[in-house]
């Protein structure tokens, strides 16, 4: 435990405060992971590990500042505990304080759902999880630590109306938009915080304060990759598109931007991409049968593609090969070279306004004329 609060302490740049590092102490990490975990095998997968296998590496596991998946379907990850910093982190942005009412969206584990009880009062917290089964588990795990917040089965895009108004309101995946139903639900003057996420990039939380009537301004913090909000309303995520040949259709033309400028690990520029070009998203193609190196984008609403090719020899020139309705390639520069012109903005720099009839933009502050101003970079319609 103390290595925990140590590795926390090393990953904020200060001492937790002191009500947190209490709560981290009252709810023991170990007690809300299963038997078998998985964490990253160092070669870009995951590796099993079993509690009555290792007991001392799953123990030591389970007090590391590392994600563990806890769940696979299809084979993809579709559950985890989240690194404890990162859970720190977004608490500590959403700021609750004793006696608040706290809507928790994603229960997962239940771990978070315990830091929150222990900082509030376990009276004051409501989480919901969509899956009945971990809904359950993660109930279960809360009792045996001595923690009984309200545990809800349902959607968490539609929140939990019963129990509101709430001061706050915190997500533990990641959303492309704020659902409706969250903005309805938090009070005047209180907090929303979500993992923000988008076809092309899963990176930053947003932090909104919410006004009167339905609106909110907040602002993103560069912090956090979260696993995206599951149901039927789930955005496909970053990096998801299906890398494959260039069909006969496509238009072929070339291109001196570099595919690993825009797809390379870039947070600040892959964000900003994210959301000046909605439903873009990408893959990496190494096996050489198209190409030395292939980018492939493809639209998560139409049947439009691309292909940006790498010969393995000139770094200074690349084929692009794009068909469909829209031309990917195209928006993907044009977004790039904005952000340039913009200054290369940070993730901390986006703002985000909501209106009373529930427009979401988000803005970028930027120079403009002789001083600062927010530039929008994409508005999202009304939903509800």
């Amino acid at each position: 435990m103390d290595g925990l609060l140590t590795a926390l302490a090393e990953h904020l740049g200060r001492p937790l405060p002191v009500a947190y590092a209490d709560a981290v102490r009252a709810v023991p990490r170990h007690g809300f992971l299963p038997e078998r975990v998985w964490p990253r095998d160092g070669a870009g997968g995951y590796a099993a590990l079993d509690r009555a296998a290792d007991p001392g590496r799953w123990t030591r596991a389970a007090y590391r500042d590392a994600t563990l998946v806890t769940r696979f379907t299809d084979g993809l990850p579709s559950s985890a505990a989240s690194m404890p910093s990162m859970v720190v982190r977004t608490l500590l942005l959403a700021g609750p304080a004793p006696g608040h009412r706290v809507l928790e969206l994603g229960t997962g584990t239940g771990f978070s759902a315990g830091l929150l009880a222990a900082l509030v009062g376990d009276d004051h917290v409501t989480t919901v999880e969509l899956d009945p089964a971990l809904a359950a588990r993660a109930g279960a795990n809360l009792k045996a630590a001595g923690r009984s917040p309200l545990v809800v089965t349902g959607d968490a895009a539609d929140g939990w109306a019963p129990g509101a108004p709430y001061d706050r309101v915190v997500a533990t995946f990641s959303v492309d938009r704020v659902p409706p139903a969250w903005l309805r639900q938090a009070r005047p003057g209180g907090r929303i915080v979500t993992p923000w996420t988008s076809p092309w990039c899963s990176y930053g939380t947003l932090a909104l304060d919410v006004g009167p009537g339905g609106t909110a301004r907040g602002r993103f913090h560069a912090f956090g990759s979260f696993m995206p909000m599951r149901g039927a309303a789930a955005p496909p995520q970053g990096g998801g598109g299906t890398a494959g040949p260039a069909r006969a259709d496509g238009a072929t033309t070339s291109t001196g931007l570099s595919p690993w400028a825009v797809a390379g690990g870039d947070l600040d520029a892959e964000f900003h991409i994210g959301l000046g070009v909605p439903g873009a998203a990408f893959a990496w193609d190494t096996g050489g049968e198209h190409a030395h190196t292939r980018l492939h984008l493809s639209d998560t609403a139409t049947p439009s593609w691309a292909a940006v090719d790498y010969d393995g020899r000139h770094a200074d020139r690349f084929t692009v090969t794009q068909a469909g309705p829209r031309a990917l390639w195209d928006e993907v520069a044009a977004a790039y070279g904005r952000w340039e012109k913009l200054g290369r903005p940070g993730v901390e720099r986006y703002r985000m306004a909501v209106a009373a009839d529930g427009t979401q933009t988000v803005a970028v502050v930027a120079a403009v004329g002789d001083g600062t101003g927010e530039v929008p970079v994409r508005t999202l319609p009304a939903c509800r």
